[in-house]
């Protein structure tokens, strides 16, 4: 019963929490817009991967969430002028990830205002987004995230952590993190395929469990994301 209690009190936080949430040191100029905004970057990897996902997700949260989201993703460079208008940042893959020095400087800036990242390793990302983490944060790393972190309770309780979607290399899904103080910034979904479990259920056939799993992860995701941020 307590457990259920929780629950119940975390969604009707979700009603007051949505509006406090537009106002942080991310967008001082500007008011945040909510919404995923898929990154688009160098390298040769395809950034735009799993077309159907996060409007899949964005349909999920704007219903089961008090967030009045909008239906559309946003598309964003790191040095797009409206990627301060975003609190959300996804980025999938298959293939490389190549930043310059200035979308260096810039992610971190990003990151370390509010911004939150969500990477999400599509099968073939793992080695450069890495890498380029690395110089992004040289002085931090990707560390697992312990179960207990309300990232997996946010919304929808996920004791076990990430659910696994697909197989590849036959390893279990982990969530990789990097935090700025207690804030995780930067969440990693490796080998869980978390974005091919929000495309239409058509595209993969996978069982109606798995898409509801990768849409509960997802929605605490964007819900940790938009009320863990700090406010001015």
């Amino acid at each position: 019963m307590r457990a259920r209690t929780r629950r119940l009190v975390r969604r009707t936080m979700l009603v007051t929490i949505g509006a406090a949430a537009l106002v942080t040191p991310l967008a001082a100029r500007r008011t945040p817009r909510l919404t995923v905004a898929r990154l688009q970057y160098d390298g040769g990897g395809d950034w735009y991967a799993n077309p159907s996902s996060l409007p899949n997700l964005l349909a999920a949260i704007r219903e089961r969430t008090s967030f009045p989201v909008e239906r559309t993703e946003a598309r964003v460079t790191i040095m797009d002028d409206r990627l301060w208008d975003y609190p959300f940042l996804h980025m999938t893959g298959h293939g490389n990830v190549a930043l310059s020095d200035a979308e260096v400087v810039r992610l971190r800036e990003y990151l370390l205002r509010g911004g939150f990242l969500h990477a999400d390793d599509n099968y073939g990302l793992d080695e450069s987004f890495r890498r380029e983490m690395k110089r992004v944060f040289p002085d931090r790393e990707l560390v697992d995230v312990p179960l207990s972190h309300p990232i997996y309770h946010a919304v929808y309780e996920m004791p076990r952590g990430l659910p696994k979607i697909h197989e590849h290399d036959g390893k279990p899904a982990r969530g990789f993190g990097i935090f700025i103080g207690d804030r995780l910034a930067v969440f990693y979904s490796y080998s869980s395929d978390l974005g091919n479990g929000w495309e239409d259920p058509e595209t993969y056939h996978d069982p109606p469990a798995l898409h509801e799993a990768a849409l509960r992860m997802g929605i605490n995701l964007f819900v940790y994301a938009v009320t863990s941020r700090p406010v001015s």
